[in-house]
C-alpha cells in the first residue's frame, strides 16, 4: 500500500488529522489496534476549545456539534462551601463548548467513512522503519497477515503506550514528567446535571468536580488514593462522599441514579521532545499528556493537528517545509503554558498527602485572590478557553 501520509491511531487526533488532509486533497491511511466500537465505548471528557471548534468546521464535521452541544460562558469555583464563577465571555469574549469526546470522534468516523476514507482496524505489530530517510514505511499485521504501507510522512496519534514515540531513539528524546499521588474516580449517570455550567470544588474532604455531557447526561469526579479501585466505591457511597465535598446549594439540586460507567483514572503532567523525528510527527499523547483538571488533553492534540495540518498542506502546495520543520517547536510552546495552567490548577484545587496548614493556607489564599481580583480571572479565562495557535 501506498499513501502520502500515514497516521498511527484511529483516535479523535488521527481522524482530525486525515479529515482536515482530505480537504486539500491529500491522501492518508490511518491504523488502528481496536474496532470502531472500542473506540467510541470510550468515556472522555468533552471541553471543547474555540481552536478545536473551527478545526471541527473546517473539517466540516460540526454541524451536529452545533446543533448539540452545549455553549459554556463561564465556570463556577467552589471553596470551603461558597461558589464563585469566572465568566468567559465577559473576561475573553469567547465560550468553550461542551459535547462528548466520544461524539466528536463519532462525527469524524462517519466524515471519514462517507469521503470513502482508508481506516484499517485491529492492525498489530505496528513497526515505523526509515523514519529518519525520505522514504519511511509502517509495517504491521492484520487478520494474521503481513502488510507494509510506504509514505512520506507519519504521523504519530497513537497514545501514551502507542509505539510512536518509542520510534524515537532514546538518545534524541527527553521526557519530562510528574506523577500526582491521587487519581479521579468518575461516574456517568443518565440524571440531570447539577448546574447548567462546571462546578470545580475545593473542599477539606479533597476535590470535585460536577460536569455533564447533555442535559440527560451527567459526568461527576472526586478525588481519592490511587490504591482504590471502582469497585471499591458502590454509588450510594459515591453521592453521599460527592454531596460532602461540593456546597450546600448545588448539593440540593444534585440528582441521583445508578451509574453506567464508572473508573479511576491516574493524573500525571508528561512531555515528550522532540515531537519531530526525520518524518514522524507526534501528536496529542502520544508526546504529552495533561492532569484532566484543565480540560486541556484533547484540545492539546488539537493545537499539534493543526500546526502539522498547516505545515503538510504548506509542503504539498507549494514544497515549503517550513511549518514542518518548525513544527516541534511551535507545538512544544503551546504544550507546555498548557502543561502550566493545568499543573496550577491541580495544585490550587486538590488535597495533597502530607499537605501541612501552612501548605492549606496558601491554597487559601490562592482561590481568594482568584476570587476577588480580576486580571487573576483574565489569566484564567484565557487559558481556559484555549490560548490562541
Amino acid at each position: 500500500m501506498k499513501t502520502q501520509v500515514a497516521i498511527v491511531g484511529g483516535g479523535p487526533s488521527g481522524l482530525l488529522l486525515s479529515q482536515l488532509l482530505h480537504t486539500r486533497g491529500i491522501d492518508s491511511i490511518v491504523l488502528e489496534r481496536r474496532t470502531q466500537a472500542y473506540v467510541l465505548g470510550r468515556i472522555r471528557a468533552g471541553v471543547l476549545e474555540q481552536g478545536l471548534v473551527r478545526l471541527l468546521e473546517e473539517a466540516g464535521c460540526a454541524d451536529r456539534l452545533h446543533a448539540e452541544g452545549i455553549p459554556h460562558d463561564g465556570t463556577c469555583i467552589a471553596s470551603d462551601g461558597e461558589i464563585f464563577r469566572i465568566d468567559f465571555r465577559a473576561l475573553t469574549g469567547t465560550p468553550v463548548m461542551v459535547y462528548g469526546q466520544t461524539e466528536v470522534t463519532r462525527d469524524l468516523y462517519a466524515a471519514r467513512e462517507a469521503a470513502g476514507g482508508r481506516i484499517l482496524y485491529e492492525v498489530d505489530d505496528v513497526t515505523i522503519l526509515g523514519a529518519d530517510t525520505d522514504r519511511p514505511e509502517i509495517a504491521f499485521t492484520q487478520n494474521g497477515e503481513p502488510q507494509r504501507i510506504q509514505c512520506d510522512f507519519v504521523a504519530g496519534c497513537d497514545g501514551f503506550h502507542g509505539v510512536s514515540r518509542r520510534t524515537i531513539p532514546e538518545d534524541v528524546r527527553r521526557e519530562y514528567e510528574k506523577l500526582y499521588p491521587f487519581g479521579w474516580l468518575g461516574i456517568l449517570s443518565e440524571t440531570s446535571p447539577v448546574d447548567h455550567e462546571l462546578i470545580y470544588s475545593s473542599s477539606e474532604r479533597g476535590f470535585a468536580l460536577c460536569s455533564m455531557r447533555n442535559a440527560h447526561l451527567s459526568r461527576y469526579y472526586i478525588q481519592c488514593p490511587l490504591t482504590d479501585k471502582p469497585e471499591d466505591w458502590s454509588d450510594e457511597a459515591f453521592w453521599e462522599e460527592l454531596r460532602r465535598r461540593i456546597p450546600e446549594e448545588a448539593a440540593r439540586n444534585l440528582v441521583t441514579g445508578p451509574s453506567i460507567e464508572k473508573s479511576i483514572a491516574p493524573l500525571r503532567s508528561f512531555v515528550s521532545e522532540p515531537m519531530r523525528w526525520g518524518r514522524l510527527f507526534l501528536c496529542g499523547d502520544a508526546a504529552h499528556i495533561v492532569p484532566p483538571t484543565g480540560a486541556k488533553g484533547l484540545n492539546t492534540a488539537a493545537s499539534d493537528v493543526h500546526y502539522l495540518f498547516e505545515g503538510l498542506a504548506r509542503y504539498y502546495r507549494s514544497g515549503d517545509t517550513e511549518g514542518i520543520d518548525g513544527y516541534s517547536e511551535k507545538a512544544l510552546a503551546r504544550i507546555w503554558k498548557a502543561e502550566r495552567f493545568s499543573w496550577w490548577m491541580t495544585a490550587l484545587l486538590h488535597r495533597f498527602p502530607g499537605q501541612s496548614d501552612f501548605d492549606r493556607r496558601l491554597q487559601r489564599a490562592e482561590l481568594d485572590f482568584l476570587r476577588s481580583n480580576a486580571s487573576a480571572q483574565k489569566a484564567m479565562a484565557e487559558n481556559y478557553v484555549g490560548l490562541p495557535y
